[in-house]
């Protein structure tokens, strides 16, 4: 293998590597930041780059190697970090001109995990600012391109993630997803991108957009790593009262099972009308081969379904209209030179800033939770949350997994949506219903189209079952690696 030009490094090839000494989680970091140096002007996926820190944590995992002791999950893998979580010493900006100096004085409890796991973090990934965007194209430091095709949008909110570790410049990334910003981008560039059960991975050091939605996850280049990382990142925090104290599994092992007798549940309403054609054959040839592996499919309902973007963007609008008011121009992040009192201190920093769909999220939460407008569109659409959640408990007791199209439509062009924010929300139609409900999903590659454009296909699972959806996910993979 070119280590320089190495686009397919895996957390196995890289440990096995180490083992080795065929190279040093010095030399590896360094052929790293040489690929970023490469192409990063190309991609704008990374914001910024903490080569001091990973040169001090690879020169950890090489004392290690040589003292011949087991190595740790991810030991000398290059991971990326969106840069909506937490890093102590690297700037935090949320893809915001408001936060465009801020330096956090701690780690997000993901961060800590990683490190303490092995991994060597190399930066910081653009995304839409606030993790607000369905494209990456709302960051205020410029679109992400997807490496697939340099003229498509990479998905978002964590299109910097997802482009990293698509072009091979990192070996797995962390990303959020609150309505689809993980594993939309997954499905747009091409690789697996998981989102466990909500609590399943603490919050603790994530810049909130929607706190009872947000959650952290991995992007990688196989289910399995997506697993190791997932087994790494999870488990209870005492820094975020929502983390579940549940046990952790084993992920790997778990995803590893046979399949025979598995029930797969397919919802009629996620293959309804302005479906692309390419992209339903694709998912239903992925389903043909989970039932030529053993799997029971079986047809579902999700009867709320058609309800889930206008939910979504009542409730996630409103808890950011909340989040938000922090940034006061007070405390830290921008603050206006042109105020003379303290109201219009609030309003020019947050005019300075905020960005447009940032803006158009706040007023649009702060409408909704609004004197006369509360009952109306905050408790109606909480009151349509819970039927949501409904009728994935009912779909779980007849099926152990759900599967589904990941988008509506293939990687769109850059600039083709930007003017029409209603068509944007609407991409979201097939992710938003399991993130207001809390069940874990996955994107999982299941082809592409005749233009050479990645198709992922969406599984999902009930509530803390993330080993039923490695297992269907890893069983998705493997098909596609026979064709």
């Amino acid at each position: 293998m070119n280590r320089e030009m190495a686009s397919n490094w895996t957390i196995d090839d890289v440990k096995t590597a180490l083992a080795a000494k065929k190279v040093s989680a010095r030399e590896l970091t360094a052929d790293f930041f040489k690929n970023i140096g490469a192409r990063n002007k190309e991609l704008n996926a990374y914001l910024a780059l903490s080569p001091e820190r990973a040169y001090v944590q690879a020169d950890k995992i090489d004392a290690l190697v040589a003292t011949g002791k087991p190595l740790p999950p991810l030991a000398g893998v290059p991971v990326a970090i969106k840069d909506v979580l937490s890093t102590r010493g690297i700037t935090t900006t949320c893809g915001s001109k408001i936060l465009e100096h801020y330096v956090p004085p701690y780690d997000a409890t993901v961060v800590t995990r990683l490190e303490e796991a092995g991994a060597v973090i190399l930066g910081k990934t653009n995304c839409d600012e606030f993790a607000m965007g369905s494209s990456n194209e709302n960051s205020a430091y410029g679109a992400v391109k997807n490496p697939v095709a340099l003229d498509r949008v990479p998905g978002g909110s964590s299109g910097g993630s997802a482009a990293v570790v698509a072009a091979g410049l990192a070996v797995a990334s962390l990303g959020t997803d609150t309505g689809g910003s993980i594993r939309q981008p997954g499905a747009l560039c091409g690789i697996p991108a998981m989102m466990g059960s909500y609590g399943r991975v603490s919050r603790y050091g994530l810049i909130a957009f929607a706190s009872s939605l947000d959650r952290i996850g991995p992007f990688a280049r196989t289910v399995e790593d997506a697993a190791t990382v997932l087994g790494v990142i999870a488990g209870h925090d005492p820094l975020d009262a929502t983390s579940s104290e549940r046990s952790v599994p084993d992920y790997v092992t778990e995803c590893r099972k046979p399949m025979e007798g598995l029930r797969v549940g397919v919802p009629a309403e996620y293959f309804a009308e302005g479906l692309d054609a390419e992209v339903k054959l694709a998912v239903e040839k992925a389903i043909e081969s989970l039932r030529a592996q053993g799997c029971v499919i079986t047809p579902v309902s999700l009867p709320h379904t058609r309800y889930a973007v206008p939910t979504y963007y009542v409730l996630a609008t409103a808890e950011a209209s909340s989040n938000l008011s922090r940034f006061d121009g007070v405390r830290y992040g921008h603050r206006s030179e042109h105020a003379s009192t303290l109201a219009s201190l609030f309003r020019e920093s947050r005019e300075e800033g905020f960005g447009a769909e940032v803006k158009r999220r706040i007023l649009l939460g702060t409408y909704a939770l609004s004197a006369g407008y509360y009952d109306a569109y905050y408790k109606k659409a909480q009151q349509v949350r819970t039927l949501l959640a409904q009728d994935f408990l009912n779909a779980f007791n007849e099926v152990d997994a759900i599967v589904t199209p990941m988008t509506p439509a293939p990687p769109f062009k850059l600039g083709e949506k930007t003017d029409d924010p209603l068509s944007m929300y609407l991409a979201d139609i097939y992710t938003v219903a399991a993130s207001l409900a809390g069940v874990c999903g996955i994107s999982v590659p299941c082809g592409v189209t005749s233009e050479k454009l990645p198709i992922g296909v969406q599984i999902l699972g009930k509530h803390f079952d993330e080993p039923t959806l490695l297992r269907v996910a890893q069983a998705v993979e493997a098909a596609q690696k026979s064709l």
